[in-house]
């Protein structure tokens, strides 16, 4: 019986009513402080779990999972992606020329992306073609010099279909006369939208005329697409051996890497403060126990007295210390997961019930407010909130355990 005697007591305590309405209150405020902690960071790490799954969708619907390139450039690209295809977890891999150019247009200029494809072949590899705004990708044909670019770029231009544009190349000729950029003209035949960054920054030519105007003999690499985009760099490991280091091989988190990991510092910096939240609350938890301890010296004394010894009146109030928080952290734990889960459903409706909108597609990517539940993260928010509130129950406990019963019964 002695030993189920803190577990007994423990519990009784959070439930008594106290003569001090105060110690209560601070009871139920630690509560709901360590449940609205844990319910606002299970929540605002859904979110940006589905920033970080929408913004990989989008980007890699359209970056290649993979790039294998040579230098100076590849003369029979046809061969090296027959070998690439051979691997079991390559879907496809289409040629490809990059560089950085201007483009300027009735007096607006932007620096943009510039890519070379053969479209029947990119389309294994990219899902631009899924995603024209206007116009097609078969419109890109060999020496017509159309172009292809992102919707808000086209928007910053205000160009529309059969617009003239001019694309400066950033090489510089030497001649007789002096050096001189080379740039062209190129025909507006299609505008696509992915909703993603490359809305704003890509522009796509025929393979051919981009060969012809950066003077590429060759191709410049593949652009490889993956079975799984999250095992690219597994894939690109194995070509790397197959190949050689005659070619230079990459996957997505090389190139694309640094705007991942952004998000994921975000997501850590962001969790740690809200983790405040949980920490003040757990502060709470010592305040009301510093204050119970004060309350209830003659009962210890009594306990004491009756045989309970100084390590069964540490645990009492280390499981009544224990039990605020827990159910606290199960309440916000579980309204938490509720809300993160219909999160999209739950903002169209308040989007509905205002007549307002969150998103404007207009201006950001994304029209609703994404949210992925990962129960890793779960998992590791109320573990961490459980151990901030057994530590914060170990000063008062103690405290607790050092009371004297002759000098606590001295005045009673």
């Amino acid at each position: 019986m002695l030993k189920n005697i803190p577990l007994y007591i423990g519990l009784r305590y959070t439930r008594a009513k106290r003569r001090n309405q105060f110690i209560s209150f601070i009871s139920a405020f630690s509560l709901v402080g360590m449940a609205l902690g844990v319910m606002a960071l299970i929540i605002v790490l859904s979110v940006m779990n589905g920033f970080d799954r929408e913004m990989k969708e989008r980007i890699l619907s359209v970056i290649p999972h993979g790039f294998v390139d040579q230098v100076p450039a590849v003369k029979d690209w046809q061969a090296l992606s027959a070998k690439v295809n051979q691997h079991p977890q390559v879907v496809a891999s289409a040629p490809y020329i990059a560089s950085s150019a201007m483009v300027s247009f009735a007096g607006g200029v932007e620096a943009i992306e510039l890519q070379g494809v053969l479209p029947e072949v990119e389309a294994n590899v990219s899902v631009v073609d899924q995603r024209m705004f206007v116009g097609s990708m078969a419109q890109l044909q060999p020496g017509e010099y159309g172009i292809v670019m992102g919707r808000l770029l086209a928007s910053r231009l205000m160009l529309t279909s059969g617009d003239k544009i001019r694309i400066t190349s950033p090489e510089i000729n030497i001649t007789p006369m002096g050096a001189f950029t080379r740039s062209r003209s190129f025909t507006l035949v299609g505008v696509f939208e992915v909703g993603a960054q490359v809305d704003s920054t890509l522009a796509l030519i025929h393979l051919q005329d981009a060969q012809k105007f950066l003077r590429q003999p060759g191709v410049q690499g593949l652009h490889v697409k993956t079975t799984n985009m999250f095992d690219a760099a597994t894939v690109m490991a194995d070509l790397r051996a197959q190949l050689g280091d005659e070619f230079r091989v990459k996957d997505w988190s090389q190139t694309q890497g640094s705007l991942f990991q952004a998000v994921k510092m975000e997501k850590i910096v962001v969790g740690a403060l809200l983790m405040i939240i949980i920490a003040v609350a757990a502060f709470n938890i010592v305040s009301s126990l510093v204050l119970m301890v004060a309350d209830k010296r003659s009962d210890i004394a009594v306990l004491r007295t009756m045989g309970v010894s100084a390590r069964q009146v540490m645990a009492i109030f280390i499981v009544q210390g224990s039990a605020v928080g827990f159910f606290g952290i199960f309440i916000g734990t579980v309204i938490g997961c509720v809300v993160a889960l219909f999160l999209t459903p739950i903002m169209s409706g308040v989007e509905a019930a205002f007549g307002m909108r969150v998103f404007d597609p207009d201006v950001y990517f994304i029209s609703q407010l994404p949210s992925v539940v990962l129960w890793q993260d779960v998992v590791f928010i109320a573990g961490v909130a459980l151990l901030l509130s057994f530590f914060a129950t170990l000063y008062p406990a103690y405290r607790a355990a050092q009371i004297e019963p002759a000098e606590a019964l001295r005045y009673e």
